[in-house]
């Protein structure tokens, strides 16, 4: 019966071992992201408004020729703590900013008249407008890639920010012996095994990842409004803070009202004791 027992604890924990191991192996061998140091992070961050309205520039000008993002609103750029937030506005949808952002952009409509098809310009409650009419169209233009959208990007890496940060940034010339197919990039953030297409030293495989997207961003490619230097890794570390900031437009504030909520608790659990305290106090129990 001993015995029994023990051949099922160690049938299980080897199942949990292949369980855990299992993810870390499909990850690859890609460099350990770099911290970007946004302001955002922990439990107490905020996002840094200046910072959101460079990178919502970055998205504009330079992801959003390729990648869409589906789940996001303009009026959502006018919300508190969102990159365009006014106090004096009444609300997101007549903020003058998102308004203007808004009118930039052309939406595919109907017309109500006619029936036909006709671009318009954007309004408040549009959500972004996506670069393809469809998958099949956008995964044409490249190369056969679809390229993802960043709605919830930070949500589903491991790394979040970081991980955009590190990937936008990091490109680099592949080393003498990997071998780099037709519309591949090499870069030593993206998760992958070099192992089948390296022809050095097999102790000595290179960390990193096949990417379909090539390096888009170079200095100065954008110019920003409040003078800010546009550099690659800055642009990188902006338009990855954007991307974080729609993934979780109310993460602010959740954690407020977090701090809130615990702050309460903490003082209903220092009137309990003291009630307990006074309410037994000389009884014995």
């Amino acid at each position: 019966m001993t015995l029994s027992i023990r051949k099922l604890v160690l049938s299980v924990a080897v199942v949990l071992a292949v369980g855990v191991a299992s993810p870390a192996l499909a990850a690859g061998g890609a460099k350990y992201p770099r911290s970007g140091g946004f302001s955002f992070e922990g439990p107490f961050g905020t996002f840094d408004q200046a910072q959101l309205q460079r990178g919502y520039k970055v998205y504009r000008e330079v992801c959003s020729a390729c990648h869409s993002m589906d789940l996001l609103h303009f009026r959502t750029l006018g919300e508190k703590g969102g990159p365009f937030y006014d106090p004096k506005a009444e609300n997101p949808a007549a903020n003058r900013f998102v308004r203007a952002l808004a009118a930039e952009a052309q939406i595919a409509d109907i017309d109500t008249e006619t029936g036909e098809p006709i671009m318009r310009p954007g309004i408040a409650a549009d959500r972004f407008p996506s670069p393809w009419a469809n998958r099949t169209a956008g995964a044409a233009a490249n190369g056969g890639a679809y390229p993802p959208d960043l709605s919830v990007m930070t949500k589903a890496r491991k790394g979040g920010a970081d991980y955009i940060y590190s990937l936008l940034s990091g490109y680099s010339d592949p080393p003498a012996g990997l071998r780099v197919g037709a519309g591949q990039y090499y870069n030593p953030y993206m998760s992958g095994d070099m192992t089948p297409f390296w022809d050095g030293d097999h102790d000595k495989v290179p960390p990193g990842g096949f990417i379909a997207m090539p390096s888009v961003l170079m200095d100065d490619q954008v110019t920003f409004d409040d003078g800010t230097a546009a550099t690659v890794d800055q642009m990188s570390k902006d338009v990855a803070a954007f991307i974080a900031w729609a993934s979780d437009p109310k993460a602010t504030e959740r954690k407020q009202s977090g701090v809130g909520v615990l702050a309460f608790l903490a003082i209903f659990a220092g009137l309990t004791y003291a009630s307990y305290r006074r309410i037994w106090k000389g009884i014995a129990h």
